[in-house]
């Protein structure tokens, strides 16, 4: 072999074993900086432990940020009550004592009433046209512009789809029925019910059966009969009404602490809004898949009774509806700029869905069969 040769294969090897070694290297660097970068955040909810469709939708989207970050975002989920009671979950986030809360944001109306326009008003937005507006039409700018101001970044983590009204202790036949009535409903539904007459509470889901069974409350809503039947309202009281008012496409919410948000990279607020919003999709189609079976089961094996809501009360309903909506807009500058953005493409989705979605179901209804 010729000193070239040789000098050749000497030069060749010596760059494969550098390579080899600088490969090394960057693993045994590599390692350990992953292994320090690994983050844990504290997720508070208002739900109770593992509830189904709300407490699970938490859970679910803690598994979905850990899968998905591979490990290198941990989210350790506290139910109602176990690191702070539910309706503290706002301030444990915005202070920092928890990184993140999984909620429906119309429970913090009293930091802000623009915050029911965010999670559901009465005689809204459909799920599907709130996934719109928040996503296509400014809404999601609005709510960032609204969280910054509590140290929050929020984001659309499930939907409920359209609940219905609530169960109560005797038939509902005119609006007199309102008047004296004890009944669980938060938000600005709550508040249309207080100009009817009744005396409207908002307690958290978990103590909503305690109550309705100690007579402390007469009538409750909830969400709709899969959760409905999970608290066996049926129990109690046996008239179950719809078409629910007052949450007709209930968003529920992740928000996080700004502080914590803005110390994640690009690639890592990316991921966790990706499983917020596949999170998003996945709750609204399990509360459709399984309300259906739920009802059958309330009706058919508990004995419930479906009663529709008659034309006038909804009417009334919805003239003060209107009236509760409007003065919650006048509170202050920022939630009149969120109801005027709500309710310009509120029109426009109306306008629409007479031609398209509510054109459709009244088509279906008509009698015709498959095959």
């Amino acid at each position: 072999m010729s000193k070239l040769i040789k000098r050749r294969s000497f030069l060749k090897g010596a760059a494969v074993a550098g390579a080899g070694a600088a490969a090394v290297a960057a693993s045994n660097l590599a390692a350990p900086a992953i292994a320090q970068g690994k983050r844990e955040l504290k997720m508070v909810t208002t739900w109770p432990k593992n509830f189904p469709g709300l407490g699970t939708s938490a859970e679910r989207l803690a598994a979905r940020i850990g899968s998905a970050s591979g490990g290198a975002i941990t989210v350790k989920v506290f139910s109602a009550g176990e690191l702070v009671p539910p309706f503290e979950s706002f301030d444990a986030v915005s202070q920092g004592t928890a990184d993140m809360y999984h909620a429906a944001d119309y429970y913090w109306q009293g930091k802000s009433k623009a915050y029911n326009f965010f999670c559901a008003v009465p005689f809204g937005l459909t799920a599907s046209e709130m996934n719109a507006w928040i996503h296509h039409a400014g809404g999601q700018q609005l709510w960032d512009e609204l969280g910054a101001g509590f140290n929050i970044k929020p984001f659309m983590a499930g939907n409920t789809g359209v609940q219905w009204g609530g169960w109560f202790n005797k038939e509902m036949t005119g609006l007199e029925d309102f008047k004296g009535l004890k009944m669980r409903m938060p938000g600005l539904g709550g508040e249309v019910l207080r100009r009817l007459g009744s005396a409207a509470v908002a307690l958290p889901g978990g103590e909503i059966f305690p109550a309705l069974q100690a007579g402390t409350i007469d009538a409750t809503e909830w969400v709709g009969p899969w959760n409905d039947l999970a608290f066996g309202f049926y129990k109690v009281t046996k008239y179950y009404y719809w078409p629910g008012f007052h949450e007709p496409g209930t968003v529920l919410s992740c928000g996080v602490n700004k502080g914590v948000w803005d110390s994640l990279s690009a690639g890592e607020q990316s991921l966790i809004e990706t499983c917020a919003a596949a999170e998003n999709d996945m709750v609204l189609a399990e509360f459709n898949a399984k309300n259906s079976d739920a009802l059958a089961t309330l009706v058919n094996e508990h004995g419930v009774q479906v009663r529709r809501m008659p034309n006038d009360m909804l009417n009334a309903i919805g003239g003060k509806s209107g009236e509760v909506v409007a003065e919650a807009a006048a509170s202050d500058p920022m939630t009149q700029k969120v109801y005027d953005s709500f309710l310009a493409f509120r029109g426009k989705a109306i306008a629409y869905s007479k031609l398209s979605d509510q054109a459709y179901w009244q088509a279906r209804l008509l009698p015709f069969k498959y095959g």
